[in-house]
């Protein structure tokens, strides 16, 4: 072979290699960014839908907020007090069942009280009040209507519960959610069917869900123990049933 056809057939085959070489980029590297690419815009076509889902579930958990609020002239007294009352109150509560994870302190607040002399423009701390605060939750509904009895006796002068809620509303909220898509995708169907169209992919979701709010009445049945009133006998306190709803938005691609 003479030096013309090596030089011809050398460029042949270079030709040859960078030509497999473009090819396979534009198959593995242009392609799949261009399909990237396209996808990073919005469709031009689409359809919303929103939907509520539902379920519902019985409470599981009774959580119970008490105070002890007292007043005195001398802040360590005061304290030593309010500390053996709720001591007392706590044990009470553990002795019923209640195990320590589920008793939390949520408060301790220690606050100066002040008069204002007008001739001299001064204000003096005249006494202290403490108010000391710590929530309860209650996990055998049986133990409620004992537990709110007994706590005023032993010095509890505000009450506030039970309220029900649940140990673990992610579970339920995930059924709900379920529910929810299951029902905007049916209505997008038959919105699109009815169009004459089909449905593509879905673009957006979002949601917006929350359980619904019930009032059992239980506050009212100690309100009068709370203000120091007798105390009124154990009450059969019924949880009933909370709703829990989740709202989906969901928009869908058109085809």
């Amino acid at each position: 072979m003479n030096t013309d056809g090596k030089t011809k057939f050398w460029f042949w085959v270079l030709l040859d290699v960078l030509i497999l070489v473009l090819v396979l980029n534009v198959v593995f590297f242009v392609m799949p960014a261009l399909d990237k690419l396209g996808r990073s815009f919005a469709p031009t076509h689409v359809i919303t839908v929103s939907a509520q889902g539902k379920t519902t579930a019985i409470p599981d958990i009774a959580e119970v907020s008490f105070s002890i609020v007292a007043q005195g002239a001398n802040p360590n007294d005061l304290t030593n007090q309010n500390n053996s009352k709720m001591n007392q109150v706590v044990d009470f509560v553990k002795s019923k069942g209640i195990d320590a994870k589920d008793i939390q302190t949520t408060s301790y607040n220690l606050q100066p009280n002040y008069s204002y002399d007008r001739t001299t423009g001064k204000s003096t701390i005249f006494s202290y009040t403490l108010t000391q605060t710590v929530s309860v939750k209650i996990r055998d509904f049986g133990k409620i209507g004992d537990i709110l009895a007994g706590l005023t006796p032993l010095g509890v002068n505000q009450i506030s519960g039970p309220n029900f809620t649940f140990d673990d509303p992610e579970k339920f909220m995930a059924l709900a959610r379920a529910d929810a898509i299951a029902k905007a995708h049916e209505q997008a169907v038959d919105m699109v069917r009815a169009a004459g169209t089909s449905l593509g992919e879905i673009v957006t979701i979002s949601e917006n869900g929350q359980p619904v709010p019930i009032f059992y009445g239980a506050r009212d049945a100690f309100g009068a123990a709370a203000s120091g009133a007798a105390v009124p006998p154990s009450p059969q306190v019924q949880p009933g049933s909370q709703d829990i709803t989740d709202t989906v938005s969901i928009t869908y691609a058109l085809r």
